[in-house]
């Protein structure tokens, strides 16, 4: 299953997605939480986009030379 945000409602303990899941009984994933106080802006993607976008950014070197497998090697050398 590709990188996709899954809006859910968090509710007994439990995030409970709002619309099924393609995945098979015990498959483990990775979850970003990103809370929704109030009704996403028609003008732009939601937090939850943008986090599946960069989650989704491969870490292998183009043929640009751009990666993100060396971010922050620059700014962070340690």
């Amino acid at each position: 299953m590709p990188t996709s945000p899954i809006e859910a409602v968090y509710q007994d303990g439990v995030l409970r997605p709002r619309r099924p899941i393609d995945l098979a009984e015990g498959a483990r994933v990775e979850i970003i939480v990103i809370s929704r106080t109030s009704a996403p802006d028609s003008e732009g993607p939601t937090p939850a986009e943008v986090a599946a976008r960069i989650a989704a950014m491969p870490l292998q070197s183009r043929p640009d030379g751009f990666s993100g497998e060396d971010h922050g090697t620059d700014t962070f050398p340690f």
